[in-house]
């Protein structure tokens, strides 16, 4: 039996797996009836800066990991332009509810890249303040996260925060997922709950063509944002390595919940680079030349290539590589800093109110703890 074929990409607006693109691999400003972005060389230039830092936090990271300071660290390599476009893209009052691999959303949202660190090294079990940054905690269970999503964004409805017509008030949330977690119960249950709400979610699917080793071809036969025509809700496809394609679809998505009109489905088509996690091998299930020719589409180039036609020169560059070394250097430092937890603080968070059981269960731990010379005082 062959194997099926995955829906090929084209940027022919009257094909229904169109992809929207805006910027092309060669650095070439390109035109779409329907998208734009409205920035201008200067934006780029910030965006670009985005997709360098973001870059540079999780190839630091994975070196991190390689040097056996992390248990473990799931690469975002090659993924930089659908996280960046798109968290860019947000409002202040705007949340997101990331993947584990969604470092650049994490980032762009103000979060300090070596609160990044903390899960993957053992020493705590979240990172940061969600309410602070308008963006949830890491989700490790594939696809739960849409339907937080999606709750979060009823919610918003009940408190009158959309279709209110202030730019202030008005706020919708943004879900982000891969291919594979299209195939989970909880994503389908999600555009269904979305689309029969009106819920102002815009779900965001990181196509990076494999589920683990599982191929896109494997997993579906048609374009997965062509899927949301069975909610009821629209879909679009993107180019997922154009930053400015990204950015200009989100900022419809979004300002189309914010205003009430509910839900989108984004396809934003791009490429894993790397293993699925650092305990990966993706030599065993896919080919080097398929790696290769996604190279060449790669999300900070195509920015490059632009800049430079725009008059950007060495200076700039070597400017930003001077400072994507700095943050490195202190993602290492303040790796090596972080605290190894007291273990007898997790029955703190068992519960909301903690119990009489719950108590003994700790004085018992602290107790044989301590019987151990050179235990923590």
């Amino acid at each position: 039996m062959s194997a099926p074929t995955a829906s090929p990409m084209t940027t022919d607006p009257s094909s229904p797996d169109h992809l929207v693109q805006l910027l092309t691999p060669h650095g070439e400003r390109v035109q779409h009836p329907d998208y734009s972005f409205d920035g201008d060389t200067a934006a780029i230039a910030s965006l670009y800066r985005d997709l360098v830092l973001a870059r540079r936090i999780d190839t630091e990271a994975f070196a991190l990991q390689r040097h056996g300071e992390l248990g473990l660290w799931p690469p975002a390599l090659g993924q930089e332009a659908a996280q960046i476009g798109s968290a860019r893209a947000m409002r202040s009052q705007d949340f997101a509810f990331p993947t584990y691999r969604d470092h650049g959303v994490a980032y762009a949202r103000g979060v300090d890249p070596a609160q990044l660190l903390g899960v993957f090294r053992g020493t705590e079990l979240g990172g940061w303040d969600p309410a602070e940054h308008g963006v949830a905690l890491p989700q490790i269970i594939i696809g739960a996260q849409t339907l937080h999503a999606t709750g979060y964004a009823m919610g918003l409805i009940l408190e009158g925060s959309v279709g209110t017509g202030d730019p202030e008030r008005d706020a919708a949330t943004i879900a982000y997922f891969g291919d594979g977690a299209t195939s989970q119960g909880d994503v389908n249950e999600a555009l269904g709950w979305a689309a029969v709400y009106h819920a102002p979610v815009v779900f965001l699917c990181e196509n990076n063509h494999f589920a683990i080793s599982v191929p896109l071809a494997r997993q579906t036969t048609i374009a997965i944002a062509r899927r949301a025509d069975g909610f009821g809700l629209p879909g679009v496809r993107v180019d997922g390595n154009d930053v400015l394609a990204v950015h200009a679809v989100t900022q419809a998505a979004l300002q189309r919940a914010r205003d009430g009109e509910g839900p989108t489905l984004i396809e934003a088509v791009t490429y894993r680079m790397g293993a699925h996690t650092t305990s990966d091998d993706p030599n065993r299930y896919r080919d080097g030349a398929e790696v290769e020719a996604w190279k060449a589409k790669d999300p900070l180039d195509r920015v490059r290539a632009l800049l430079v036609s725009e008059g950007y020169g060495e200076d700039f560059f070597a400017e930003l590589d001077a400072e994507a070394e700095r943050v490195g250097t202190r993602l290492r430092e303040q790796c090596a800093q972080l605290a190894q937890p007291d273990l007898a603080d997790l029955f703190d968070h068992v519960h909301a109110d903690t119990t009489d059981e719950n108590r003994e269960q700790q004085a018992a731990y602290v107790a044989w703890r301590d019987s151990f010379e050179g235990s923590p005082a």
